[in-house]
């Protein structure tokens, strides 16, 4: 790298960009893409933290590494430093802060301040760009949007308004600026492109939310760390990660590399043969056989031996079997209803017999069942979520390990809900862990109990973070969206490739289950279905009609489904013991 040095700048040229430094104010010229505001804001449960001064940047040199400290005093901390450090292809900003407080919102590439200028209020990056690449799925449909638009990165969501953004939780915590407009729902824009991503391992994962907060031509990173983060000495955050790509997902890609590089990404565990065999999952055909009842009243054992039934009829014949919601008598301490299966463990030995794995459907967080005290509870003491840092849950957890793999025979789970995270500052949990930190303990809690009762269990999670990757065997692409920004309808078949697209450079050693639910027809159903192999391990949920439209599934319909997923006829199933 070359610094050249005048009285009010440091000029950068990497080989890769060019970076020009203020030595009279907090920013920094990225040429071509955003003029970086560094400031930065650490509130506390006391407090809102303002900068009140800004002292000019303190530049150190490495090898292959150029850091510039900008001091600033802060009503909040005893000590404040915003921190730009540069190497040839990355250029990465981070707040240090010193003192004690419970931090709350964390700030980055903006804040409030008063600066020497006597101007004052909140502050943000001036952005350049034209378009923001989001990796999370979200309702309406938008992958690349309008820099003005913003977007969250979470573990928090549901289907209500402005909370449908949690599909993938977490995603990987990456965005990726473009200098064209965005077109259409699913397209992408070429390049050149700036890829923007967060460094942190699970230690440091204890934020539940990155938002991106767009106004006016600027934009600021906001981590929402809840005030359950207690800080008593010396803090810093994670950091802001800039590298330029050729495309979202090479910035991606670059996400991954990062982490691996700094140890904070996992590596898959060892994968068996059967894992990659297509899957039958029952909750469409629960949805489509619903009249007027809950299509959780349908995970019943004779609705799916009639409808594994009808796929052998037609060549369909899937190496695993997911029963859906809901087949158990509580969530959070999951038992077979035994009115709705009244002889699971051998039901499921029988499948063994016919070469065929079982996966039960889990719901994430549910407090169903379990005593007050295993939980995250609210300001009146009731429970909220399951708390994995709670030793007594996880003894729990080892307990249903034991019942679910070991004495009914169950080869794994389809893991759902990890996005119903019992987000709130006033919330009590047993530990100290948060954020995504704590989902990655509930999903280890269940991981490491699972393995040790039957070695090759099948985990199945939507959580395509690289650090997620010790918890996960497989990445599921989750419940397909409907609309775009314009309320126009989006191909089921291209957010199938985006989501792909997605969790195969996040999470590059893991199975990808493709999903298939909801299909808003049967035209979207069979494109779908007729991809499905090529992008990951394929999984039907339609046996007899399309929920969302009513069209009957014909007997051709489920031989051509049959044909593109075993082109040679279906394979035989290795008998398993039950």
């Amino acid at each position: 790298m070359r610094i050249t040095t005048t009285d009010t700048a440091y000029f950068l040229d990497s080989g890769h960009y060019r970076l020009t430094v203020s030595r009279t104010d907090p920013s920094a010229e990225l040429e071509g893409w955003m003029t970086l505001s560094l400031i930065a804001s650490v509130d506390t449960a006391g407090g809102r933290d303002e900068t009140y001064e800004t002292l000019p940047p303190v530049l150190a040199e490495r090898e292959g590494e150029a850091i510039f400290d900008f001091p600033q005093r802060s009503t909040g901390w005893e000590a404040k430093t915003v921190r730009l450090t540069c190497t040839p292809e990355t250029i990465a900003v981070e707040v240090r802060v010193e003192g004690h407080g419970l931090i709350g919102d964390v700030t980055l590439l903006g804040g409030r301040a008063v600066l020497n200028t006597r101007a004052a209020g909140t502050f943000r990056t001036g952005l350049h760009a034209r378009g923001v690449f989001n990796p999370t799925p979200t309702h309406p449909v938008q992958v690349v949007r309008p820099v003005s638009v913003p977007l969250a990165l979470t573990v928090i969501g549901d289907a209500s308004p402005g909370r449908l953004h949690a599909v993938f939780s977490p995603p990987p915590l990456v965005l990726a600026f473009c200098k064209e407009e965005p077109d259409g729902a699913t397209a992408v824009p070429g390049g050149p492109w700036l890829g923007a991503s967060v460094r942190a391992g699970i230690a440091d994962l204890t934020f539940t939310e990155l938002a991106y907060e767009p106004l006016d031509g600027g934009a600021l990173l906001r981590l929402d760390y809840e005030c359950h983060t207690s800080v008593s000495g010396t803090w810093r955050s994670p950091a802001v990660v800039f590298r330029p790509a050729s495309s979202p997902w090479e910035a991606i890609s670059h996400h991954r590399e990062d982490l691996v590089a700094h140890g904070l990404a996992a590596s898959a565990g060892e994968r068996h043969d059967w894992w990659s065999r297509p899957i039958f999952c029952g909750w469409g055909a629960q949805c489509a056989r619903a009249d007027g009842v809950s299509p959780t009243e349908l995970a019943r054992q004779e609705l799916y031996d009639g409808w594994l039934s009808r796929l052998e009829e037609h060549g369909i014949v899937p190496g695993t079997i997911v029963i859906d919601d809901r087949w158990q008598l509580a969530y959070g301490d999951p038992a077979p209803d035994p009115a709705k299966w009244p002889a699971l463990g051998e039901w499921i030995a029988a499948r063994h017999a016919r070469g065929q794995r079982v996966l039960l459907w889990w719901r994430a967080w549910a407090p169903d069942g379990l005593p007050a005290e295993e939980c995250v509870t609210d300001a009146g003491g009731r429970p909220v979520a399951a708390d994995p840092s709670n030793p007594a849950y996880r003894r729990r957890i080892r307990t249903i390990m034991e019942r679910l793999l070991g004495d009914l025979g169950a080869d794994g789970f389809k893991i759902d809900f990890t996005q119903w995270f019992p987000s709130g500052s006033h919330l009590k949990s047993y530990g100290t862990t948060w954020g995504l930190a704590l989902l990655h303990e509930l999903l280890r809690t269940m991981y490491e109990a699972a393995k040790s009762v039957k070695p090759d269990a099948l985990m199945i999670t939507h959580t395509p973070h690289p650090a997620f990757g010790d918890v996960s065997d497989m990445i599921r692409l989750n419940d397909v969206l409907e609309y775009d920004a314009h309320g126009d309808s989006v191909p089921a078949v291209d957010q199938l490739r985006f989501r792909h697209a997605v969790a195969t450079r996040a999470m590059p050693g893991h199975l990808i289950d493709t999903d298939q639910w909801p299909m808003p027809s049967r035209t979207d159903w069979l494109a779908y279905a007729e991809a499905q192999p090529a992008l990951g391990v394929p999984a039907l949920y339609y046996v007899e009609s399309i929920d969302n439209s009513g069209e009957p599934i014909s007997g051709e319909d489920l031989r051509r489904v049959a044909d593109w997923w075993w082109p040679g006829g279906p394979a035989p199933l290795a008998r398993t013991a039950g």
